[in-house]
């Protein structure tokens, strides 16, 4: 499975739990952790949970390796890393505080919308 399988699963998974403002950031050649980030939020802490969780379950039954699970209790900012994939999963106010998008800015955003979204 080729790093767009995975962000398609990602983002699926995100779209049926109702995730808002589905982002992603084509990070080649400007990280070295990724090469695509995911991120997207939710409106209340359960919300987010039920997001990353789904994302986690859906990854792992497409045999997806999730490599680390980070922030899932606080559920401000849950981190999945499934390798060339990482997914943040924010809570609406948080999203807005960190702003990944422009602290990212010069990674050019894909179009998930019409793509990957059933």
């Amino acid at each position: 499975m080729n790093e767009r399988d995975i962000l398609r699963v990602a983002v699926r998974a995100a779209d049926e739990k109702k995730a808002e403002n589905i982002v992603a950031l084509n990070m080649k050649g400007i990280s070295l952790v990724a090469d695509y980030f995911m991120i997207c939020h939710g409106n209340s802490e359960k919300q987010v949970q039920a997001i990353a969780r789904e994302i986690k379950e859906k990854a792992e039954e497409q045999q997806i390796p999730v490599k680390r699970l980070e922030g899932f209790d606080e559920a401000k900012w849950v981190l999945v890393d499934l390798g060339d994939v990482v997914v943040h999963v924010f809570h609406k106010d948080d999203r807005a505080y960190y702003n990944l998008e422009r602290l990212w800015g010069d990674a050019p955003i894909e179009d998930v919308a019409s793509d990957f979204v059933q």
